[in-house]
Protein backbone atom coordinates (compact mmCIF):
# COMPACT_ATOMS: atom_id res chain seq x y z
CA UNK A 1 0.00 0.00 0.00
CA UNK A 2 1.43 3.39 -0.99
CA UNK A 3 2.11 5.94 1.72
CA UNK A 4 0.30 9.26 1.67
CA UNK A 5 2.59 11.86 0.09
CA UNK A 6 0.69 14.80 1.54
CA UNK A 7 1.96 14.90 5.11
CA UNK A 8 2.90 17.75 7.45
CA UNK A 9 6.32 19.25 6.74
CA UNK A 10 8.76 21.44 8.65
CA UNK A 11 8.42 24.30 6.13
CA UNK A 12 6.84 27.35 7.71
CA UNK A 13 3.60 28.68 6.29
CA UNK A 14 5.02 32.22 6.21
CA UNK A 15 8.05 31.19 4.16
CA UNK A 16 5.82 29.28 1.74
CA UNK A 17 3.37 32.17 1.35
CA UNK A 18 6.17 34.70 0.90
CA UNK A 19 7.49 32.51 -1.92
CA UNK A 20 4.28 32.67 -3.97
CA UNK A 21 5.50 34.48 -7.08
CA UNK A 22 2.27 36.18 -8.23
CA UNK A 23 1.74 39.19 -5.92
CA UNK A 24 -2.08 39.06 -6.16
CA UNK A 25 -2.19 35.32 -5.51
CA UNK A 26 0.27 35.79 -2.60
CA UNK A 27 -1.94 38.47 -1.01
CA UNK A 28 -5.06 36.34 -1.49
CA UNK A 29 -3.25 33.37 0.08
CA UNK A 30 -2.18 35.43 3.10
CA UNK A 31 -5.76 36.71 3.55
CA UNK A 32 -7.22 33.21 3.10
CA UNK A 33 -4.82 31.85 5.72
CA UNK A 34 -6.13 34.40 8.23
CA UNK A 35 -9.76 33.76 7.25
CA UNK A 36 -9.38 29.99 7.72
CA UNK A 37 -7.45 30.39 10.98
CA UNK A 38 -10.19 32.68 12.32
CA UNK A 39 -12.95 30.31 11.14
CA UNK A 40 -11.34 27.19 12.62
CA UNK A 41 -9.24 28.41 15.53
CA UNK A 42 -6.50 26.13 14.18
CA UNK A 43 -2.88 26.97 13.49
CA UNK A 44 -1.87 26.55 9.84
CA UNK A 45 0.78 24.02 8.83
CA UNK A 46 2.29 22.99 5.54
CA UNK A 47 1.05 19.67 4.17
CA UNK A 48 3.33 18.52 1.40
CA UNK A 49 5.10 21.17 -0.64
CA UNK A 50 2.13 23.41 -1.45
CA UNK A 51 -0.93 22.92 0.77
CA UNK A 52 -1.62 25.15 3.76
CA UNK A 53 -3.64 22.91 6.04
CA UNK A 54 -5.61 23.34 9.24
CA UNK A 55 -6.30 20.49 11.68
CA UNK A 56 -6.35 16.84 10.70
CA UNK A 57 -8.88 14.48 9.19
CA UNK A 58 -8.59 10.71 9.22
CA UNK A 59 -10.04 9.14 6.10
CA UNK A 60 -11.13 5.55 5.52
CA UNK A 61 -11.62 4.04 2.07
CA UNK A 62 -13.74 1.02 1.31
CA UNK A 63 -10.54 -0.79 0.31
CA UNK A 64 -9.38 -0.59 3.92
CA UNK A 65 -6.83 2.15 3.30
CA UNK A 66 -6.72 4.86 5.94
CA UNK A 67 -4.64 7.96 6.34
CA UNK A 68 -4.56 11.51 7.56
CA UNK A 69 -4.85 14.76 5.70
CA UNK A 70 -5.63 18.35 6.62
CA UNK A 71 -9.21 18.84 7.79
CA UNK A 72 -9.41 21.91 5.53
CA UNK A 73 -6.73 23.62 3.52
CA UNK A 74 -5.81 25.39 0.34
CA UNK A 75 -3.13 25.72 -2.29
CA UNK A 76 -2.39 28.94 -4.17
CA UNK A 77 -2.08 27.63 -7.72
CA UNK A 78 -1.31 29.70 -10.82
CA UNK A 79 -4.92 29.81 -12.03
CA UNK A 80 -6.85 29.88 -8.73
CA UNK A 81 -6.90 29.28 -5.02
CA UNK A 82 -7.78 25.61 -4.61
CA UNK A 83 -9.65 25.03 -1.34
CA UNK A 84 -9.84 21.48 0.02
CA UNK A 85 -12.31 19.84 2.38
CA UNK A 86 -15.35 22.07 1.90
CA UNK A 87 -17.51 20.09 -0.48
CA UNK A 88 -20.11 17.50 0.33
CA UNK A 89 -23.37 16.62 -1.33
CA UNK A 90 -25.72 18.14 1.21
CA UNK A 91 -28.37 20.70 0.38
CA UNK A 92 -26.74 23.01 2.92
CA UNK A 93 -23.45 23.06 0.97
CA UNK A 94 -25.32 23.59 -2.28
CA UNK A 95 -27.15 26.58 -0.78
CA UNK A 96 -23.88 28.04 0.54
CA UNK A 97 -22.25 27.66 -2.87
CA UNK A 98 -25.16 29.54 -4.44
CA UNK A 99 -24.38 32.50 -2.14
CA UNK A 100 -20.59 32.26 -2.45
CA UNK A 101 -20.05 34.03 -5.75
CA UNK A 102 -17.87 33.03 -8.70
CA UNK A 103 -16.20 29.66 -8.24
CA UNK A 104 -15.85 26.30 -9.86
CA UNK A 105 -15.60 22.85 -8.37
CA UNK A 106 -13.54 19.80 -9.09
CA UNK A 107 -13.25 16.44 -7.42
CA UNK A 108 -13.38 17.51 -3.78
CA UNK A 109 -12.02 21.00 -4.47
CA UNK A 110 -13.43 24.49 -4.66
CA UNK A 111 -11.62 26.85 -7.06
CA UNK A 112 -11.69 30.61 -6.49
CA UNK A 113 -9.89 32.91 -8.93
CA UNK A 114 -9.95 35.99 -6.69
CA UNK A 115 -10.80 36.17 -3.01
CA UNK A 116 -12.31 39.64 -3.55
CA UNK A 117 -14.97 38.10 -5.82
CA UNK A 118 -16.50 35.77 -3.24
CA UNK A 119 -18.70 36.44 -0.24
CA UNK A 120 -16.29 36.07 2.68
CA UNK A 121 -18.92 35.47 5.39
CA UNK A 122 -20.30 32.59 3.30
CA UNK A 123 -16.81 31.19 2.70
CA UNK A 124 -16.08 31.45 6.42
CA UNK A 125 -19.34 29.65 7.21
CA UNK A 126 -18.43 26.86 4.79
CA UNK A 127 -14.95 26.54 6.29
CA UNK A 128 -16.25 26.39 9.88
CA UNK A 129 -18.87 23.73 9.04
CA UNK A 130 -16.37 21.61 7.09
CA UNK A 131 -13.73 21.88 9.81
CA UNK A 132 -16.14 20.82 12.54
CA UNK A 133 -17.36 17.84 10.51
CA UNK A 134 -13.86 16.70 9.48
CA UNK A 135 -11.57 17.59 12.36
CA UNK A 136 -10.14 14.65 14.27
CA UNK A 137 -9.77 15.38 17.96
Amino acid sequence: MAANKTVPTAVTVDSFLNGVSNPKRRQDAIELTKLIADATGATPAMWGPSIVGFGTHTYHYGSGRTGETAAVGFAPRAQALVIYGLLDDTEHTTAQRARLGPHTIGKGCLYVKALADVDRPTLSEMITAAYISRHAD
